[in-house]
């Protein structure tokens, strides 16, 4: 057995406190480095969180601003509409946008920050052209509300260039770019202070590294009469401890990658929204410009008409040329309703085989030579529910399209059949029974980035002046009253369109619920009758009255709905009211309901310029509905089928003469 060496044992006990020492230090360092590297990882979280902050701040402050102007967008664009068709609820629907956008303004206000004295100040300038923009926009819906309906109008079109609308969208632009720039210094600084803390920490965990050496060295040499065992055991431990916390670390990270992607992907859908609303104020303006241009057409054939009054053939052209304009101004309000479902349709239960012969002639007129246009049908003798005016502008508008596909030069198939479909078979159809018209052209086809686009309204791949931009959007929302589906396939060598509409097997051919007032031709020759025409608006009744007068009939003009029960009573010889829809103290139907009970003879016959209105028939009691503008002839029809001259025995006029001439 070997004996101990004391000189090894003294030499033992005389390191032994410098070895004491050297660990203490040791310690001492360790514990600083593990001090610093923990204030400094704080830090560095502290930074991304505040950058983080910043962040959210700043998107929120981006999409406060976008959802104001998105929202004073939508307030405008229903004051056109109200403006156009003076409709209370449209008014109604403006004043609740312009106030929710005044909520956002103070929303955006409380978000600005505090310290930045530009923003402060643009938000201040913000509020005081949204105060005089509110103040132009209200004078045009108090204008709308007392119909002044030419004042509201021609401040409708002022209004679009007010220094108050280019303020607000100059401002709203400032600050939404003032906030990017200063998302953008944030982030920098923030990644900045992130890096100078990683760097900070990387030199401490490898100062800590040294001092952990150190350490071990020492502890080697201190426990080294221990064991290797002792060492080894410890080493491992901790080995495992740090691979605990690093596996911790690394789910932590995970978790917080995955909530910023999550939050990322939030902020992305607000941004997408906002653009929805932008693109309500595009359709706004595009639908004002081609009014403009009609109007422009109109005002400028009465001028002329006014300053050539010596010359009768002037005067008959200047006048033709404004009824033109008139007419087309007529056609796209009655394309914009139909695109925007507002629209009564007058269905017919129609063959698509004998559409498409009846329309061959216009076909070949409308396409030229140039153009072969084959038709087929598949067998399927079935009919189909729809509004036939309706139809044949859609198809013919269609066929306009696969012509300029083709350059003007090409082979056009339109071909008729059936097929049964189960739901949501193509899109969102029902079960059922479909008639299907299919046109095939030989163009160039249509690329995915345009298909995607083709039923928005006003997108239009044509030039300038060449296309509107509503054909497509109009054929989509007359597919879509109709209860059916559309589908577009489109490949480089052509394009098929195909309209799938619900077989009609019932027994009555034709449902209309309101009478065109375009109808044209020579006025219907009636017994004269005693009219009362009530109409709160003094032109529109002066010009109903003229007509009714020109018709060979006695009018008698009111313009307050409440006194027609004192001139029925002064007047038995009445046999018709004629009457407008919406007017101030009572509605045409509420004044109607009120008197039949006393004068349940007299025939009714309703006039309304919103065909919305024509379309709810129980709201008007299953009278006669005529549409404004009207012709003399459109009014004279209507009278006679309202008295019941046109040959229908049950209807009022039976009822008439035996009251006043039994």
């Amino acid at each position: 057995m070997t004996e101990p060496d004391p000189n090894a044992a003294r030499l033992a006990d005389r390191d032994r406190p410098w070895r004491s020492a050297m660990l203490a230090v040791t310690a001492l360092l360790g514990a600083a480095v593990l001090i610093a590297l923990m204030l400094t990882l704080g830090e560095a979280t502290r930074q991304r969180d505040r950058a983080l902050q910043l962040q959210d701040h700043s998107f929120q402050v981006m999409s406060l601003a976008r959802s104001l102007s998105a929202t004073t967008a939508r307030a405008e664009a229903a004051l056109g509409r109200y403006v156009i068709s003076a409709d209370r609820r449209l008014g109604v629907l403006y004043g609740e946008q312009w106030q929710l956008a005044g909520a956002q303004l103070d929303q955006l206000g409380k978000s600005a920050f505090a310290d930045r004295s530009q923003q402060i100040a643009r938000i201040e300038a913000l509020r005081k052209a949204y105060r005089a923009r509110g103040e132009e926009l209200g004078m045009i819906a108090l204008s709308t509300r007392y119909r002044k309906n030419d004042q509201a109008l021609s401040r409708f079109y002022q209004a679009r260039e007010s220094q108050s609308l280019t303020q607000i969208n100059t401002l709203l632009d400032q600050i939404i770019a003032t906030e990017r720039s200063l998302l953008a210094e944030r982030t920098s600084a923030a990644l900045r202070s992130v890096k100078q803390s990683t760097d900070a920490a990387t030199v401490l965990i490898a100062f800590g590294i040294l001092i952990a050496l150190g350490a071990i060295l020492l502890g080697w040499m201190t426990v080294e009469a221990l064991g290797q065992r002792a060492v080894a055991r410890a080493e491992a431990d901790a080995e495992r401890e740090r691979a605990f916390e690093l596996e911790r670390a690394v789910t932590a990270a995970t978790a917080e990658l995955q909530q910023q992607a999550e939050e990322r992907a939030a902020t992305e859908e607000r941004l997408r929204q906002v653009q929805k609303m932008e693109a309500v104020g595009q359709l706004t303006g595009g639908i004002a410009h081609d009014f403009n241009n009609m109007l422009a057409v109109v005002l400028g054939g009465l001028e002329l008409a006014k300053r050539n009054i010596d010359d009768p053939a002037g005067v008959a052209r200047h006048i033709d040329n404004a009824a033109e304009g008139a007419n087309r101004a007529v056609a796209l309000t009655k394309r914009l309703l139909a695109f925007s479902r507002a629209e009564p349709l007058l269905p017919a239960a129609i063959r698509a085989r004998d559409l498409i012969e009846g329309m061959s002639d216009m076909l070949d007129r409308t396409l030229g030579d140039a153009i072969t246009v084959v038709t087929a049908d598949d067998g399927h003798d079935w009919r189909t529910f729809v509004d036939r005016h309706q139809l044949e502008n859609a198809l013919l508008n269609l066929a306009v399209n696969a012509r300029d596909a083709m350059e003007g030069r090409g082979t056009l198939t339109i071909r008729t059949g059936g097929c049964r479909l189960d739901a949501g078979q193509i899109n969102a159809c029902a079960a059922g029974e479909y008639v299907t018209i299919a046109v095939t052209d030989t163009g160039c086809g249509i690329s995915t980035d345009v298909l995607d686009r083709v039923f928005e309204p006003f997108f239009t791949t044509k030039p300038v002046g060449k296309g509107t931009g509503l054909g497509l959007s109009q054929i989509f929302a007359l597919v879509k009253q109709s209860q059916g589906e559309i589908t577009i396939d489109s490949s480089p060598r052509g394009t098929t369109v195909t309209l799938y509409l619900p077989r009609y097997e019932g027994t009555d051919d034709v449902a209309s619920p309101a009478c065109d007032g375009a109808e044209t031709g020579d006025a219907v020759t009636s017994e004269a009758l005693t009219i009362l025409i009530v109409e709160d608006d003094p032109r529109v009744l002066a010009s109903t009255t003229a007509a009714v007068e020109a018709l060979g009939h006695r009018p008698i003009s009111c313009s307050d709905p409440t006194a027609a029960i004192t001139m029925l009573r002064g007047d038995p010889a009445i046999a018709l009211i004629i009457s407008d829809v919406l007017m101030p103290g009572l509605t045409g139907p509420e004044m109607i309901a009120r008197l039949r009970p006393m004068f349940p003879d007299v025939a009714v016959l309703f006039v309304t310029g919103y065909a919305g209105e024509a379309g709810d028939t129980q709201a008007f009691g299953g009278h006669e509905v005529l549409r404004k503008p009207f012709t003399i002839a459109a009014l004279g029809h209507a009278i006679a089928r309202a008295t019941g001259q046109h040959g229908d025995e049950t209807g009022p006029l039976p009822k008439l003469a035996a009251r006043f001439h039994g």
